[in-house]
């Protein structure tokens, strides 16, 4: 049975691993950039970005095959770039776990963000420091609490990911099979010892994440 519960829960992780570092670069870059700014248009910029959060799950595989699938100009550039179409690979399901945690990240940096007194960054200014100086040294610092808290939560729904995953990498052996669609495949067949397995397994991983996002909070 191990043979068969490793090889999804060991790409889940990975895969996870890998959108949660795209998320974390890009959360915490555009929320620093809308931390306390004020500008026409914003409103609906951060809906959009806030948006894979409501959305079903296979509505954003929708957008995501309409978007990268063989037939638009991105997926065949893509295709033409790598050889391959990026539908149904190991990327296309890091792709959608970035785009449905994304928010999570994205929502706790710009809260952590705005919360860092302006006076003290003002004053780390004045005594010569620069705007990336500031930025590692000041903001992060003081932001850590609510990064490392989103950053924790992304992860989690980076790994529990299914719908978006389902139809845009698909459920493929050894290739594109995570945790969740091992386990609706295993349903769909009968084999409920080994859905329950990996069920206990996502609930571990699960609730470890959680745990240390609250005592992180705390």
């Amino acid at each position: 049975m191990l043979a068969n519960i490793w090889p999804p829960v060991y790409l889940s992780i990975t895969v996870a691993a890998s959108a949660w570092i795209i998320v974390i670069l890009s959360g915490v870059m555009l929320g620093k950039g809308m931390a306390g700014k004020s500008f026409k248009g914003k409103l609906v910029i951060e809906t959009l970005l806030m948006l894979p959060l409501v959305l079903p799950p296979t509505v954003i595989g929708f957008l995501l095959i309409i978007v990268f699938g063989k037939r638009s100009p991105v997926g065949q550039f893509i295709e033409m770039l790598f050889g391959q179409p990026v539908i149904f690979t190991w990327w296309a399901a890091v792709l959608a776990s970035s785009v449905v945690a994304f928010p999570l990240m994205y929502q706790s940096a710009k809260t952590g963000f705005e919360a860092v007194d302006q006076d003290i960054e003002n004053a780390a200014r004045v005594d010569g420091a620069g705007k990336w100086g500031v930025f590692f040294f000041i903001t992060v610092p003081l932001s850590y609490t609510s990064i490392v808290s989103g950053a924790i939560l992304s992860f989690a729904r980076a790994l529990g990911e299914f719908g978006a995953t389902l139809m845009f990498a698909g459920n493929i052996p050894g290739r594109t099979q995570t945790i969740p669609t091992a386990i609706y495949l295993a349903i769909d067949s009968g084999h409920m010892k080994e859905a329950w397995t990996l069920v206990l397994a996502s609930i571990v991983i699960s609730f470890a994440m959680l745990t240390a996002a609250y005592r992180i909070k705390r």
